[in-house]
């Protein structure tokens, strides 16, 4: 139980929730039958991730939707959670499932907030109701609804106005906007980063606006997602998306679902997470045609630029890792496969010719020196990745003969 507290102060929990939850864990695992399969140490992980499930909700909770006229979503938080920039990855989400989202700019307070709404409307090609910053917020928020019905649109988010702490005039403008458009969806975003400061926060805003659910962002960098637990214990609201990265495009938010995060709250990685990601990111034609000349030995440096490529479409390395069971902390480790070093080998590549990506054996002297100072980096770099290069060739070929690669070699290889 020591272990599991340490787990989850590190994860970010609030301390009360932690104790909390240790205390009703504890309670429950002393006396319990120990299963024929299971060590008593595994059946004390079993019931703990049980109940991480149940305290996360158990199942995915999906959006509210309105039984008349379009679906509001109001987006609230503290200023910097990214709740522009999720707005914005919302609409596109729900467009993917053939919905017609209009997003509303109602953050008057932060010009270049409207700005950045509309920016991002015209990138992904999603209608903005924006009216500048004279207009009160409330009455912007009901004119979009309003345009919404007009135009058919049947959903509509709005990004409301955050501050750097919650006051009563926040709180007092949020209540207006709910009261202005019947918001049924009232999402708290709040930063993952934020820690044990975030069942605070939620609590707050629920008392103050009633929370119908809760985002939750930044979960790809170094926070575990313990804020979820501290929010759903606190407040009892469901947490409905996770959002990662500051790209708006897809698999940059997830639907939030409590087995996988609890998971990944014990360090046990996320797979399925990371599946749906590759899912979405990865082509499948081009995948095929790769091992067909991997298996074959005739892979050449575009086709390496290519899957690393494929590769860094599913988020930082860093991030991946932690998804995989066992690999958390390898994740943590800068030495392994940093994005510094994918850059440099990439700016290597990026600086020879085709022909010299197609066959790297014409490639001397002359001409490494030549990519040496194209990429910014020295000819012992350049004959370095060459070298490793042909190494992970003759081993792709001998996997393609029979049929399997030692994973212990391909990593040396890699590094």
């Amino acid at each position: 139980m020591k272990q599991v507290r340490i787990a989850l102060l590190e994860a970010d929990v609030s301390l009360r929730v932690v104790r909390e939850f240790v205390a009703a864990v504890t309670e429950k695992a002393i006396g319990e039958e120990v299963l024929k399969s299971l060590t008593p140490s595994q059946q004390v992980v079993k019931i703990v991730h049980g109940e991480l499930l149940a305290l996360l909700g158990g199942a995915a909770v999906p959006l509210a939707e309105a039984t008349v006229g379009p679906t509001v979503i109001m987006l609230v938080g503290l200023q910097g959670a990214g709740k522009t920039t999720h707005a914005a990855k919302l609409a596109l989400s729900l467009r993917k499932k053939s919905k017609r989202p209009l997003l509303v700019a109602a953050d008057i307070y932060r010009p270049a907030a409207i700005t950045q709404l509309e920016a991002l409307g015209r990138q992904l090609g999603i209608p903005v109701h924006a009216e500048g910053t004279a207009v009160p917020p409330a009455e912007i928020a009901r004119h979009g609804v309003q345009r919404a019905r007009d135009d058919g649109h049947n959903y509509v988010i709005i990004d409301t106005a955050g501050r750097l702490q919650i006051d009563d005039a926040l709180m007092t403008e949020l209540e207006e906007i709910q009261a202005a458009t019947g918001a049924v969806e009232r999402m708290l975003v709040v930063d993952a980063m934020i820690g044990q400061e975030a069942a605070r926060v939620a609590e707050t805003f629920h008392q103050r606006i009633g929370l119908t659910g809760v985002m939750l962002t930044k979960i790809d960098g170094d926070a575990r997602g313990g804020a979820a637990l501290s929010i759903r214990a606190v407040t009892g609201v469901p947490i409905k998306f996770l959002g990662t990265g500051e790209k708006v495009e897809l698999g940059t938010i997830e639907v939030f679902h409590p087995d996988r995060l609890a998971s990944r709250i014990l360090g046990m990685g996320d797979v399925l997470s990371l599946i749906e990601r590759a899912e979405q990111t990865y082509d499948a034609d081009e995948a095929r045609r790769m091992q067909q000349r991997l298996s074959r030995g005739t892979f050449d440096f575009e086709d390496f630029l290519a899957s690393m490529q494929q590769m860094r479409r599913l988020g930082p390395l860093q991030q991946i890792l932690g998804m995989i069971p066992g690999m958390e902390k390898l994740s943590r480790s800068e030495e392994f496969l940093s994005e510094r070093e994918l850059k440099r080998v990439e700016a290597i590549i990026f600086s020879m010719t085709r022909e010299e990506r197609r066959n790297p054996d014409i490639i001397k002297s002359s001409r490494k020196e030549r990519i040496a100072r194209g990429s910014g980096t020295k000819v012992h770099d350049v004959s370095a990745l060459i070298s490793q290069f042909r190494q992970m060739q003759r081993m792709m070929k001998k996997a393609g003969r029979n049929g399997r690669i030692d994973p212990r070699e391909m990593m040396r290889h890699m590094r």
